[in-house]
């Protein structure tokens, strides 16, 4: 389960959105990305919070189960990002 941050402010973005017959709520004036899912959470006070998600596919999901590759991957991006990367003959390999 994902981890809600509480602190975080909060921004009204409209005042006044109501349920359709369907019980379906549009949300205005918010910059959805294209492929984000919501996990919907609500509190006793009938507050409703909408935590963006993405999904990966299942071939990959193995390196987010394996934190020593996980590790790797991390430390491989973090070595092209200060520009330690060297020039590889593939046909040497």
């Amino acid at each position: 389960m994902a981890t809600i941050e509480k602190k975080l402010a909060w921004k009204i973005v409209d005042d006044s959105v109501k349920p359709d017959d369907r019980r379906r709520v549009v949300l205005p004036n918010i910059a959805v990305t294209k492929g984000v899912i919501f996990h919907a959470y609500y509190n006793s006070r009938g507050q409703i919070l909408l935590d963006p998600q993405v999904t990966i596919p299942l071939s990959e999901a193995w390196l987010f189960n394996n934190p020593i590759a996980l590790e790797l991957v991390k430390q491989g991006l973090e070595d092209v990002a200060q520009g330690r990367v060297s020039d590889v003959d593939l046909d040497a390999l």
